[in-house]
């Protein structure tokens, strides 16, 4: 296994997202959003790219976790740990020591998230999306 801290090439990310169940991403919006990430890795077994995860944001104020995942064949042998202590490792000595980093945790993902810090915002704040359709 493999990791690779590096830009995650278009089709990758699109067959990754939609393999690990997230929602499908225009190529464009790819282009835009993968030239505009401050963190991506992905984690390599042999050839095959079986997890990934990025960083958005400014890289001073605000910045976001997104696009933690791994392949459900792959899932529960520690991959997204893994990611998860690299995106962790970025955030404490990469970015501003007053940068907001969130993230939207799906299901029991919140489980992980927390052994890396990450806290629920209520009752003090509530997350909340508009989506471009």
């Amino acid at each position: 296994m493999n990791v690779i801290e590096d830009k995650i090439p278009l089709r990758v990310y699109q067959q990754m997202r939609v393999h690990c169940g997230l929602s499908a991403k225009t190529s464009e919006a790819c282009e835009v959003g993968l030239n505009n990430s401050i963190y991506s890795l992905m984690i390599k077994e042999e050839d095959n790219v079986i997890g990934m995860g990025r960083i958005i944001g400014d890289g001073g104020c605000f910045c976001q976790v997104v696009d933690i995942c791994v392949i459900p064949e792959k899932q529960g042998n520690g991959i997204g740990k893994i990611i998860m202590e690299y995106i962790a490792t970025f955030i404490k000595t990469k970015l501003p020591k007053s940068c907001y980093t969130s993230l939207i945790a799906d299901g029991d993902a919140s489980f992980l998230y927390e052994k890396f810090g990450f806290k629920d915002t209520l009752p003090e704040s509530k997350g909340m999306y508009i989506k471009n359709e």
